[in-house]
């Protein structure tokens, strides 16, 4: 994490701020000047800017313009003792983070720099994203037409409507298209407009002003001032609700939107490319889409073919998916037998290259040798009908984790060898999480967190004979705590003695 900079000519308000977040353990770096840190800006970044407004020579309203001409989402706090209306429209008008009157208590002062150090961390994770495009596997005939449409889009700037089934690679082709556009030094943002709850879902994409709603403590920028001269990837389009096609339509129609709350009209220079698994024109008729955003959205259409279009692919796929998941593991890669690998080719897999990710995750884990035949295989596939099956047990979309915490016991011993092999029920953990993540699943870390917990409280219930007093005293929890948790999870079998 880069310092924190602090510019004022007072050496003492310097010293004070130094003192309080060397105790946070946040690095600093002060500056008793205006220029100076305009200088300093040509070589080096702060994760946050905290400025004195009024200063001999450039004010701190100078360095906040200089800033934010550069680096719009680095958050600048402006100090001054000069605590009158005017500074404080100013600072907020040329896009300040927060507005700080001396003499101010340092606690509060701390509290504000680590809200703004929390935002600029969100502002560098969503804007440095994946430095490198995932490769793109595929020899099928389907698959190099793809790759043909993206080498003819190389050098144009058109928008892309990208459909196939869920799981087939959409994000990677946009991905690609981005990589190889004119646009490829600068940001690409992605965002799931499904993930999204549709009352967060126009902050999300436009940003907010502070004070526009309950909670909006900042500004905000949204994705499309994160993609500037960039591009903006919408995956799930057709999710998107009416209402928000409407501001969408207008983006690109005009190329100007407004933050919510905003009275600003802010100009957007993004390519926008979307994803969606939907039939578009059937959602038009049924009025659920706009017909004049989808003739907006659709002037280029790029179709990926599902697995069982590319069944030729299957054997390459899997190898690159074994060798990825053990290096993330730091265990030895799998090899599939012959049998095993036409038995995955006959499959008809609808999840699609995401599902056989998943699988080959849950090989990695749970196989037992080295060499993997089809009696290795999750039952569900192997079973009658389990071609069927959307993802394999323990690796789907909201699976649960085992409630009675013994993972390995799945698999039987050679199960528990893998496991511990492979970093034990963290390792699980970690391929559910991943998996979760990767199939654009929201609130991950709630509904794990719920899974754990239930499976430590059953279990302690378990060994205590449903006494939960018990039970929360080997847990370390409090009684009214147990009580609470096992209401919210909806827990059977408790009891009070």
């Amino acid at each position: 994490m880069k310092p924190i900079w602090i510019v004022d000519d007072d050496a003492s308000i310097r010293w004070v701020l130094e003192k309080a977040l060397a105790r946070e353990n946040l690095a600093t770096k002060s500056f008793s000047n205006a220029r100076d840190a305009m200088a300093a800006l040509e070589f080096d970044t702060p994760q946050v800017l905290v400025s004195d407004i009024r200063m001999p020579g450039e004010s701190g309203l100078d360095l906040l313009q200089t800033v934010k001409a550069s680096y719009p989402g680095l958050p600048v706090i402006i100090i001054t003792a000069f605590s009158d209306l005017d500074s404080a429209v100013a600072a907020f008008q040329g896009g300040a983070f927060e507005y700080l009157a001396k003499p101010f208590d340092i606690d509060k002062a701390v509290e504000l720099i680590r809200r703004a150090l929390e935002e600029s961390l969100r502002e560098t994770s969503v804007e440095s994203g994946p430095t490198d495009t995932p490769e793109i596997l595929g020899q099928a005939p389907a698959m190099q037409e793809v790759f043909r449409a993206i080498g003819r889009l190389s050098q144009s700037n058109v928008t892309v409507l990208i459909t196939g089934e869920s799981g087939t690679g959409k994000e990677l082709v946009a991905r690609a298209l981005h990589k190889h556009s004119p646009r490829a030094q600068q940001p690409f943002i992605a965002l799931n407009t499904a993930a999204i709850p549709k009352d967060l879902l126009e902050s999300e994409l436009f940003g907010h002003e502070r004070g526009a709603f309950t909670g909006a403590q900042t500004t905000r920028r949204g994705r499309f001032e994160q993609a500037e001269n960039g591009t903006l990837f919408l995956d799930e389009i057709g999710d998107m609700p009416f209402d928000l096609q409407t501001r969408l339509l207008r983006v690109l129609s005009d190329g100007h939107f407004y933050r919510v709350g905003g009275h600003q009209p802010m100009k957007a220079n993004v390519r926008v490319i979307t994803a969606t698994h939907q039939n578009l024109e059937q959602r038009v008729r049924d009025g659920l889409f706009r017909e004049d955003l989808y003739h907006r959205l659709n002037v280029i259409r790029l179709r990926l073919p599902s697995l069982r279009e590319r069944r030729e692919d299957i054997p390459l796929l899997v190898r690159h998916f074994l060798v990825q998941s053990a290096r993330q593991l730091g265990v030895e890669a799998k090899r599939m037998s012959d049998p095993a690998l036409h038995f995955l080719t006959g499959l008809d897999l609808p999840g699609n290259v995401r599902q056989l990710e998943n699988l080959c995750n849950w090989i990695t884990v749970m196989a037992p040798g080295q060499t993997v035949d089809v009696k290795d295989m999750p039952l569900d596939l192997t079973q009658e009908g389990g071609a069927d099956t959307a993802l394999p047990p323990a690796m789907g979309e909201g699976a649960a984790l085992p409630a009675n915490g013994h993972a390995g016991m799945l698999a039987g011993g050679a199960g528990m060898a893998a496991l511990g092999a492979a970093g034990g029920w963290i390792g699980l953990l970690e391929l559910q999480a991943a998996s979760m993540l990767a199939a654009g699943q929201s609130e991950v870390m709630d509904v794990l967190g719920r899974q754990f917990e239930s499976a430590l409280i059953k279990t302690a219930l378990k060994h205590t004979h449903g006494r939960k007093n018990d039970a929360a005293v080997r847990l370390g929890i409090g009684r009214n705590t147990i009580t609470r948790k096992i209401a919210e999870l909806g827990i059977d079998g408790a009891k009070d003695e």
